[in-house]
């Protein structure tokens, strides 16, 4: 075996990473974009906001998420939580539609907005800890809101290359 230096085994991974990993064929770039086709813009921002329980004040896990689809008549796989929603509103093409979600998304949040009330009047000293989450909760309900209003829907044409 030869011996080699950090610099030429640096040089001789980066060649290798050109040559066959990031290659057209196999673009990192290009997999996330397949992966989001079709996908309305608000689904980032719902991924940003509403999955980091630091900004939202609630936790959902990949089991409700796939309550609400199941809820709303969707069948998603269960995968990392930021596909699941990609896949939940992928062809969200009505208002209804996301009138339906986000009423699921809210029952679920309500019930983790009443465990928190009911752990602030358990243990009060901690309640400011519980009143901010549920503060949070609600605003990420607020947005919800935003969306449907602001969400145009697409309508079916006779010629789909129109849109």
């Amino acid at each position: 075996m030869k011996d080699m230096n950090l610099e030429e085994l640096k040089a001789e991974f980066e060649k290798a990473l050109q040559d066959d990993c990031l290659g057209d064929d196999c673009s990192i770039d290009q997999a996330n974009e397949d992966e989001s086709a079709g996908v309305p813009l608000f689904v980032d921002l719902l991924n940003d906001k509403l999955l980091a329980p630091a900004i939202s004040g609630v936790y959902l896990s990949r089991v409700d998420i796939k309550r609400v689809a199941e809820a709303i008549d969707e069948s998603i796989p269960i995968k990392e939580r930021a596909k699941m929603m990609k896949s939940l509103f992928r062809h969200t093409a009505k208002k209804e539609y996301l009138q339906k979600a986000f009423a699921e998304f809210n029952k679920h949040i309500n019930a983790r907005v009443l465990i928190y009330e009911q752990l602030g009047e358990e243990f009060a000293s901690s309640k400011y800890i519980f009143d901010e989450n549920i503060a949070k909760a609600k605003k990420i309900q607020r947005m919800f809101d935003q969306i449907v209003e602001d969400f145009e829907e697409i309508e079916a044409t006779d010629e789909p290359m129109l849109i």
